[in-house]
């Protein structure tokens, strides 16, 4: 019989792709913001409001993207060799957004601060489970 710990826990791989998805977002993010008004910019069609919001911040704001886009290539490569610092820094991003998102709940955005409570606290539960955990000790 298998070990915990040998054993991938399902959606390990999903996991360790989404992470690396984030980091390609988050950099096209921060490349849109610092370099505005390119063919780049129909990357926002879904949250045109959040783009208009971040532009008025200036570019700096799009420089903040290229580390969070760095931790989260991180975090996804080492997810996927199974180190156990990809493990915990990708629970770091995770609960992170998490807390973002519940002072986004109390500040006046309820139904976005509430789904990405339930999501990114449900992805942060199952990062801490013992299956998960056990597999990246």
């Amino acid at each position: 019989m298998p070990s915990l710990a040998s054993h991938k826990p399902p959606g390990w791989l999903a996991i360790g792709i989404f992470l690396l998805w984030g980091a390609a977002m988050a950099t096209l993010a921060g490349i849109t913001l610092t370099l505005p008004g390119t063919i780049l910019d129909r990357v926002w069609v879904l949250n045109p409001r959040g783009h208009e919001g971040l532009l008025a911040l200036g570019r700096w704001a799009g420089m903040l993207f290229f580390p969070l886009g760095i931790a989260l290539a991180l975090a996804g490569f080492g997810w996927l060799k199974r180190r156990r610092w990809g493990w915990i820094l990708a629970v770091a991003i995770i609960g992170i957004n998490a807390s973002a998102d519940a002072v986004r709940l109390f500040s006046g955005a309820l139904l976005e601060g509430l789904v990405g409570v339930v999501l990114a606290g449900a992805l942060l539960i199952y990062l801490l489970s013992p299956s998960m955990r056990a597999y990246f000790e």
